[in-house]
C-alpha cells in the first residue's frame, strides 16, 4: 500500500475531527456562562438531591433574569433559552443515570398522552395523572415539596421537584411542559 492510498482517509478524518471541535465550539457558544452550572454539578455529583433542586430553580430564576419565582410569569417561559434547560436536564441524567431531569419528566408525561395541545387545554386530569407517575401526589392530592423524595429511590422522574411549584400552580406547569417540548427536551 502506497503513501497516497493512506492519505484521503487521514484527511477524511483529520477534517471529520475538525467538523466536530466546531460543531462543539458552536453548542460552548449558546450557553452564555458555563461556570453558572458548577454548583449544580457539584451538587449532583454529591448526591445531594434537595440542594440540587433548590439550585436548579435559582438557575432557572438567573436564565429568566428574574430573582424570585413569584415574579416570573407563564408568558415568560417561552423566552428562556432551550439550550441552557438542555444544559440542566444533561446534568440531571447524568449525575442519576438517567432517572431525573426534565426530559424524563417530559416523556412520563407525553407516556400518560400529553403533548403540546394538552399543554394549550391545560389538561388537569393529565397534570394529576402525570403527578402520581412522578411520585407527587398521594392518596389524591399533591403532596408538599418538602415531602418530596430526595434521594436516588425517588419515582423516576420525580426530581427535579419544586421548579414545578409555581404560585402560577398549573398554568405554570403547562407553559413549562410546553417550553420542553418545544425545546425537544
Amino acid at each position: 500500500m502506497s503513501q497516497t492510498d493512506t492519505q484521503p482517509s487521514a484527511n477524511t478524518e483529520v477534517e471529520q475531527l475538525k467538523e466536530r471541535i466546531n460543531s462543539l465550539e458552536e453548542k460552548l457558544l449558546r450557553v452564555s456562562n458555563i461556570y453558572r452550572y458548577e454548583t449544580l454539578q457539584n451538587l449532583l455529583k454529591e448526591g445531594k438531591w434537595l440542594e440540587a433542586d433548590k439550585e436548579t430553580v435559582q438557575l432557572i430564576l438567573s436564565i429568566a433574569g428574574q430573582t424570585e419565582i413569584e415574579n416570573l410569569r407563564p408568558d415568560e417561559i417561552k423566552l428562556i433559552d432551550c439550550s441552557e434547560l438542555q444544559v440542566i436536564d444533561r446534568l440531571w441524567l447524568t449525575y442519576s443515570d438517567n432517572r431525573f431531569g426534565f426530559s424524563v419528566q417530559v416523556q412520563i408525561y407525553q407516556d400518560s398522552g400529553g403533548s403540546e395541545q394538552t399543554t394549550i387545554e391545560q389538561n388537569s386530569q393529565l397534570l394529576e395523572k402525570w403527578g402520581d407517575r412522578l411520585g407527587w401526589r398521594k392518596d389524591g392530592n399533591w403532596i408538599k415539596c418538602s415531602d418530596l423524595n430526595y434521594s436516588q429511590d425517588a419515582k423516576k422522574g420525580g426530581l427535579p421537584g419544586l421548579w414545578w411549584n409555581s404560585p402560577y400552580g398549573s398554568k405554570m406547569t403547562n407553559y413549562f411542559l410546553a417550553r420542553l417540548i418545544n425545546c425537544q427536551i
